[in-house]
């Protein structure tokens, strides 16, 4: 057994064809991390499932914050199981020979850089399986500046977690310190109840839950969603002055006619003018030479 294992993350993020940290997490860049902080969670959620990406979703979260903040960064993953003595012998063992100190928990929050979002498979354990409590999220929040923690399992020290400054997605509270769990994966493939989480996969952390982008799609996503955005505005006008019904706007495939019109709007409309320099040769193709996924209303 070893944990955090550079080649095994790059193997399983082959997509991603950037930049990537020393550790092999794929490094999304900066700008569009902050480009996602003006999209919606329905914005960002289109383009991934409409690819296929269907259980990158999970909105059974409480929140440590609940004042409408996103939590957006790059995730490092990390897996949990029940203990039990021979695996957490070798466990332990093969985090002694990795020069790992502290415990479990601890061991993730050493790693992070600034960022970063743990992302916690504590497989929903609550009672012992508080995760996070004020000494952790204050290491939390000073290696990662910007980011935070998703842990399908449980905090504690509530009191204390609430007066810093970042965002923690949870399960639930219970007073007990952690105890009897062993790590089983780090940096690999983790469960976030109904979503399927990779190392470097970017968080999307808003009111609604947290959705979990996978790295290669990151750039494809902004785009599409301010295609969406553009498109809604541009709908809203045809739709109230009658020029166009809700069913013909709300297919996934535009036509020629219709794609004509909107590139008129962006070039003349002020409230457009963000949106200029958006490539809009897919969705000319797909009108085209039709889209095989457009059997019903857009999404």
């Amino acid at each position: 057994m070893n944990f955090n294992v550079k080649e095994e993350i790059i193997a399983l993020t082959s997509k991603w064809k950037g930049e990537r940290f020393e550790d092999g997490r794929p490094k999304v860049a900066d700008k569009y991390i902050k480009a996602l902080h003006n999209l919606t969670l329905e914005e960002v959620w289109k383009p991934i499932f409409v690819k296929g990406y269907e259980s990158q979703f999970e909105g059974r979260l409480k929140t440590l914050h609940n004042d409408g903040r996103k939590l957006i960064g790059r995730a490092v993953t990390a897996v949990y199981a029940p203990t039990r003595p021979d695996l957490n012998e070798v466990a332990a063992e093969a985090g002694k020979r990795e020069g790992r100190t502290g415990t479990y928990n601890q061991w993730v929050i050493d790693s992070l850089v600034e960022g970063d979002v743990a992302v916690i498979d504590m497989y929903d354990k609550i009672y012992k399986g508080t995760f996070l409590g004020g000494n952790l999220t204050t290491a939390l929040k000073n290696k990662t500046k910007t980011g935070g923690a998703v842990v399908w399992g449980g905090i504690r020290d509530v009191e204390q977690m609430i007066k810093i400054d970042t965002q923690v997605y949870y399960r639930g509270i219970d007073p007990t310190p952690i105890r009897e769990f062993v790590m089983t994966g780090f940096n690999s493939v983790a469960r976030i109840g109904n979503a399927v989480v990779l190392p470097g996969d970017i968080v999307f952390g808003s009111y609604g839950g947290v959705l979990f982008i996978p790295s290669h799609l990151v750039a494809e996503v902004v785009d599409g969603a301010a295609k969406t955005q553009v498109k809604d505005m541009f709908g809203f006008d045809m739709i109230t002055q009658n020029r166009f019904t809700t069913a013909q706007i709300d297919r996934n495939t535009w036509t020629e006619d219709m794609l004509d019109l909107l590139m008129e709007f962006i070039r003349t409309d002020e409230r457009a003018e963000a949106y200029r320099e958006l490539d809009w040769s897919e969705e000319y193709y797909m009108a085209r030479n039709g889209d095989p996924n457009d059997t019903q209303s857009a999404l």
